[in-house]
């Protein structure tokens, strides 16, 4: 089961930008990396693990053998233009959060308003907050005036990194140094503008996708509706049933998905079998050049008998 946020519905993704910068800086090109290795680094399930590393496989970025996982020339390039260097540090003058990280993000200045973007997507990611720092003139000043920061907070921020004129330099903090890691290494990234694989989304959904290809949309609509069940099926492959923030069946396939991949239209009616039985269903179609690859429903527990069942869904977990 792939563990989300316990509450229903939410904001939080199972896996981001984060995720698979970390698996790149955790690769190598000639030492093999594990699978489940990686997974205990990257602090996720290895189900979005997987999915992480299909995404960098089809983007011809790794290689993965019976030794393990190694990064193609491709990769190692992608990994240095997104690079960013990490240290922990603590800050509590500057800082709201228990633990602190700091990156360097190299020569990147100009692309820096007031800090309040990079605060802002740290705390999206989870993390308490950030500070932006932009290192001028052999000073590190706030972004958006000259009016440098204290010269203890400046030294100890001098003595994690090798700064240059127009780095920047983000604190991300929070509960924990891993979560302050996120935020910081977020916030950079938000600067570099995200990590940008050039994929449409030809290249993401075909009639022959595994569920894992289908689980950053389902999450989304998941979440877009509040939490309430919501199932997916390639044309060609077992899907994913996701419920409660989880997935908790990846090897599924409903009867009324099934129906809606067969005859190309959004079907709404009460499922008459499976372990949706007797509650609403709304299913509909993914079509990519005029055919249908794949199918997407949502199942409404809010109706009377739904209420029933998301009692029992809830028992049986």
């Amino acid at each position: 089961m792939i563990q989300r946020a316990s509450r229903l519905g939410g904001p939080v993704p199972k896996f981001n930008d984060y995720h698979i910068w970390k698996a790149l800086e955790c690769l190598d090109e000639s030492i093999p990396v594990g699978r489940k290795r990686l997974s205990q680094l990257l602090n996720i399930g290895e189900g979005s693990t997987r999915t992480i590393l299909s995404q960098l496989q089809d983007q011809g970025m790794i290689t993965i053998g019976k030794s393990g996982i190694i990064l193609t020339d491709r990769g190692s390039e992608f990994k240095k233009t997104y690079h960013m260097d990490v240290a922990d540090v603590s800050i509590s003058d500057l800082t709201i959060g228990d633990k602190d990280c700091a990156v360097r993000v190299s020569k990147r200045a100009k692309d820096v308003k007031f800090g309040c973007e990079e605060r802002d997507a740290a705390i999206k990611s989870g993390a308490t907050g950030a500070t932006t720092l932009v290192y001028t003139d052999g000073n590190l000043v706030f972004p958006g005036s000259d009016y440098p920061v204290d010269e203890d907070i400046a030294s100890k921020v001098r003595s994690l990194f090798m700064l240059r004129n127009d780095d920047v330099v983000i604190i991300g903090t929070g509960p924990t140094k891993e979560v302050a890691e996120v935020g910081a290494v977020t916030a950079g990234l938000t600067i570099m503008g995200g990590l940008q694989f050039n994929r449409d989304l030809k290249d993401i959904l075909t009639p022959k996708n595994a569920g894992n290809e289908l689980i950053s949309l389902a999450f989304a609509i998941h979440d877009l509706v509040g939490g309430l069940p919501v199932c997916a099926k390639s044309r060609d492959n077992l899907g994913i049933r996701i419920e409660n923030g989880a997935v908790i069946d990846n090897a599924y396939s409903g009867p009324v998905l099934e129906e809606v991949i067969s005859v190309g239209t959004t079907i709404r009616k009460i499922a008459t079998s499976g372990p949706y039985k007797g509650i609403r269903v709304i299913v509909t179609p993914i079509e990519l050049d005029n055919r249908i690859i794949a199918a997407i429903g949502v199942v409404d527990i809010r109706t009377m008998a739904g209420a029933n069942n998301l009692i029992r869904l809830r028992s049986d977990e």
